[in-house]
């Protein structure tokens, strides 16, 4: 006999033989998919027939059923509308009222038989229609029995009514056993709740409305029902209510935040900034439990920065009620401080950092009110440049207010900073912030000391005394500070120190041109200064630089001091640049070498500029300059400076040369240039690699480009033929010795004095043209090049390289 499977093991067998089934069923169709796409994409063969494009539904059959069924109800929801506003036909009150009633009941009952026939998406529609007619029902009921009734006050009503009426039929479309969606585990349909939860934000507004309530009133109702939108959005689970919940928070809260700022802003006494402030608190109240619950950090974060400014606006409105204008400011500081304390509470992490955030803002915009006093104070002084020694002002913010005006409210600018710094350093104990906070605390306390003079209306002298102890203490913060790199880059600290000395010394500076002996005082206080704190390897690199330029300054004041005029004062200042190339011979490869070099450097060309308009102590300018540079290109890594001594001394002798109004400049530079060939000729024997413009160029240039000079002035024959001649044999000796000096220079002081000689005739030959022949030239010219273009590069490229061989 046949045995029979038991029950059981032949539904194993059939679950095992249909999961078989699907798993080739799913290959098949991966295996199909796969093919259409190699056919799509792979170039057809020829003659190969080609499958026919799958046409793809771009809408699938759900979404189709909801744009019917969304458009559906729209038009009837319109049809509803018009009917009950405009066509009434010759039906009478109680006809038009049963026939909406009875419209309404139906499209309300029908979701229930639609549910248990599985038509979800219809029944959603329907419910909406019908959600939809009891509004028009509410608006046909005023109009039958409540026409004389207050509209506002009405609506208020019938919105709280419609809210619990919708809710009521949300919740009593209970969804089938065993529903796993979530999207209907609180009612079968997703409209209704949403709905109520909307029509629920309007009672309490439009009832402050149709009271004639102020604004204070609609202030608390908005944030009221901003505190429910937020209680339903934090507890409630459903997507869509969570949603209107959200959105109503934000808008309402928004309103109602808005709103108690403005009144807290515009209080006109203590009473009205204490009800704002009661506003405000509740906002933040609001706002903080949302940072509490919040299921997310960032946004605990925000909300609780959000409570934070809330809480310091609202007590900061009641202390600027009571007290004057100008503690503002500060009330509003010791609040955002204030928060800071949350940082030792047992609040959620993200909370207290939102404080602390909030805290930040609040200095942050305290420090943004000061900036005004502050760059007064610091580049009023720049006014003076323009009044040298005019007098000494009457007090320190005299002194720092020629051209701009004093800010209003300043007499708590220090008291601001000095707040905020005094934070940032305690902050800087326990952050992981820690340089950055010690920075921004130095900023501060040095932005205090300079502002506190003016404010103070110190004497002037005091105030110069106060400006020059705060460049002493920036830079010996800068030097005693401790840091494991060496470097003053990597140092932010030192760096900071230097920086605001210098800054500071900018000031000082300008502020001292007022009298005389201010400024003498001033300048040597602060050579003295960055002089002494340029000993030290780490702030050298900037003290260094910046004590010369103070002692330059010093020169210039001293000379203007003496009666001196600018050429002769540039003597002087030569005395800084001799300085600095003593000093740097001393420093060797230090890291101020360069720095202190750069700064004699532009000491000598301040020289040089001072002396520019009196040609013979220009002479003797360029001839010192050229001996201090001569004696710093004695050092081994410095030899390339020879070339700049050299062409400082030529200078310095063709400016000579002009001064006296030499007529015949070889009789002074011939003399010069036969030694110098003699050396240069010496130089080479015993150095061949040396180059001809080491060894030939400065002798040669001492006579040529003087004689050069004269004879394109001269109206005579014989200097040009002779410097011609001269010339000529230069270039042949410079080819056929292959040197590169000789080379040039004579050729091109032979072809500037032919082209000297040959420029009356060529003008000749210019003037007996006609007009259209210079640019039909020209045009041939350039068609040439043109056409050239490639080879003309290459006969460059070949020159060039032929002068570069030369030595």
């Amino acid at each position: 006999m046949t045995p029979f499977p038991s029950p059981a093991e032949e539904l194993r067998v059939l679950d095992a033989e249909l999961r078989q089934l699907d798993a080739r069923r799913v290959f098949l169709l991966t295996r199909r998919a796969w093919l259409v796409n190699a056919l799509y994409t792979a170039a057809p063969v020829s003659g190969a027939p080609t499958a026919p494009p799958a046409r793809r539904p771009e809408a699938t059959a759900p979404n189709v059923q909801n744009v019917l069924l969304v458009l559906g109800g729209v038009l009837l929801t319109v049809a509803a509308i018009a009917f009950t506003l405009v066509s009434w036909g010759h039906l009478g009150i109680g006809g038009r009222a049963l026939v909406l009633g009875g419209v309404t009941v139906a499209a309300l009952g029908a979701p229930w038989a639609l549910l248990r026939r599985g038509l979800r998406s219809t029944a959603e529609a329907v419910s909406g229609l019908g959600l939809a007619l009891t509004v028009l029902d509410a608006y046909a009921l005023h109009e039958v029995a409540f026409a004389g009734a207050d509209g506002t006050g009405y609506a208020a009503a019938a919105s709280a009514v419609l809210a619990a009426a919708w809710a009521a039929y949300g919740l009593v479309l209970r969804p089938a056993p065993g529903a796993a969606d979530p999207a209907v585990s609180w009612s079968a349909l997703a409209l209704p709740l949403p709905l109520a939860l909307v029509a629920a934000q309007l009672p309490l507004l439009l009832w402050t409305f149709a009271r004639g309530a102020g604004v204070e009133a609609v202030a608390a109702v908005l944030l009221v029902t901003a505190a429910a939108d937020t209680a339903i959005a934090l507890r409630v689970s459903l997507r869509p209510v969570r949603t209107v919940a959200v959105v109503g928070a934000f808008g309402w809260g928004a309103w109602g935040v808005a709103s108690a700022g403005w009144l807290s802003w515009a209080a006109a006494g203590p009473g009205a900034a204490v009800r704002a402030a009661a506003l405000l608190a509740l906002a933040a109240a609001i706002a903080l439990t949302t940072a509490r619950f919040a299921p997310k950090p960032a946004l605990s974060l925000g909300t609780a920065l959000a409570g934070g400014l809330l809480v310091v606006v609202g007590a900061g409105g009641v202390a600027r009620s009571v007290l004057p204008g100008v503690w503002t400011v500060p009330a509003h500081l010791l609040c955002g401080t204030a928060l800071l304390a949350a940082v030792r509470t047992r609040a959620p992490e993200p909370v207290r950092r939102g404080l602390v955030h909030a805290s930040r803002v609040v200095q942050g915009l305290a420090v943004a009110t000061t900036l005004p006093t502050v760059v007064v104070a610091l580049l009023g002084p720049v006014g003076r440049i323009e009044r040298v020694w005019s007098g000494a002002p009457a007090d320190a913010r005299a002194a720092v207010t020629l051209d701009v005006p004093w800010p209003p409210n300043p007499a708590t600018v220090p008291l601001v900073l000095a707040v905020v710094a005094g934070v940032l350093a305690v902050a800087a104990r326990t952050v992981s912030w820690r340089t950055p906070a010690l920075v921004g605390a130095l900023v501060l306390a040095w932005a205090t000391a300079l502002v506190l003079p003016p404010v103070l209306e110190l004497p002037f002298t005091a105030g110069l005394v106060a400006q020059g102890l705060l460049v002493a203490a920036a830079l010996g913060l800068a030097v005693s500070v401790r840091s494991a790199e060496p470097g003053l880059l990597r140092a932010p600290l030192p760096l900071a120190g230097v920086v605001l000395a210098l800054v500071t010394s900018v000031s000082l500076a300008l502020l001292s041109l007022a009298t005389e002996a201010a400024t003498l005082t001033v300048l040597a206080t602060l050579t003295a200064l960055f002089a002494a704190a340029a000993r030290h390897r780490r702030t050298g690199p900037l003290t260094a630089p910046a004590a010369l330029v103070h002692a330059t300054a010093l020169a210039c004041a001293i000379g203007a001091s003496v009666g001196w005029e600018p050429r002769h004062t540039a003597l002087l200042v030569l005395a800084v640049p001799a300085g600095a190339a003593l000093l740097a011979a001393r420093l060797g490869d230090s890291p101020l070498t360069i720095p202190v070099e750069a700064a004699g450097a532009a000491a000598g060309l301040l020289a040089i500029g001072l002396s520019a308009t009196h040609p013979p102590l220009l002479a003797l300018t360029l001839a010192l300059c050229g001996v201090i540079v001569m004696g710093t290109a004695v050092r081994p890594d410095r030899r390339r400076l020879g070339h700049a001594a050299t062409v400082l001394l030529v200078l310095a002798s063709w400016v000579r040369l002009a001064a006296w109004e030499v007529g015949s400049p070889e009789a002074y530079t011939l003399p010069v240039t036969v030694p110098a060939l003699l050396v240069g000729l010496l130089r080479r024997r015993r150095d061949p690699a040396a180059s001809s413009w080491t060894a030939y160029g400065p002798g040669l240039a001492v006579t040529l480009v003087p004689s050069l000079v004269a004879a394109w002035g001269d109206a005579h024959w014989l200097r040009p033929l002779l410097l011609g001649a001269a010339a000529l044999a230069v270039t042949l000796l410079g080819a056929r010795h292959r040197l590169q000096s000789p080379l040039l220079l004579g050729g091109a002081t032979l072809a500037l004095v032919t082209l000297h000689e040959l420029a009356p005739y060529i003008a000749q030959v210019v003037d007996a043209l006609p007009r259209w022949a210079p640019p039909a030239l020209a045009g041939l010219v350039l068609l040439a090049a043109g056409a050239t273009y490639e080879q003309r590069l290459r006969d460059a490229r070949r020159v060039r390289d032929a002068l570069g061989r030369l030595t």
